[in-house]
Formats: structure tokens, sequence, C-alpha cells
């Protein structure tokens, strides 16, 4: 597999996280996936940037009313 996809395979795991517990910290993601603080922010920024998540409060993350088809 190749590091991009192996990365956009994260980001949407990580979305799928976030979207079945509602409400997640960063620290939480950081544990559920065993990566970097700085890996898991660069997943939420791709995230955040295709309008997926937002942030409620800081260091937290909530998926946003934007429909999306998982393939």
């Amino acid at each position: 597999m190749s590091p991009t996809a192996r990365m956009l395979n994260r980001i949407k795991s990580v979305y799928l996280f976030i979207n079945e517990k509602g409400t997640v910290s960063t620290q939480e993601l950081v544990e559920e996936f065993g990566t970097t603080h700085r890996t898991i922010q660069r997943d939420l920024n791709v995230l955040t940037y295709n309008d997926l998540v937002c942030s409620p409060s800081r260091g937290f993350w909530t998926t946003t009313e934007k429909k999306v088809k998982i393939s």
C-alpha cells in the first residue's frame, strides 16, 4: 500500500471514528490510532479543509452536517 493510500485510509478511519463517537478529543484519536499528535493534526486539517469535521472547543472534534458517501 502506498503512503498516500495509507494516509487516506487513516483519514477515513479517523472520520468514521469521530462520526461514531460524536465528539472526541485529539488525545483520544492519538491513542486510538497509535500515531503522533502531529499526524492526527494533519489528518484533522484535511478533514477540516474538506468541511467534514469541526472543533466545537479547543482540542475536541465532531463531524459536520456535510453528507459523505463512504466507498
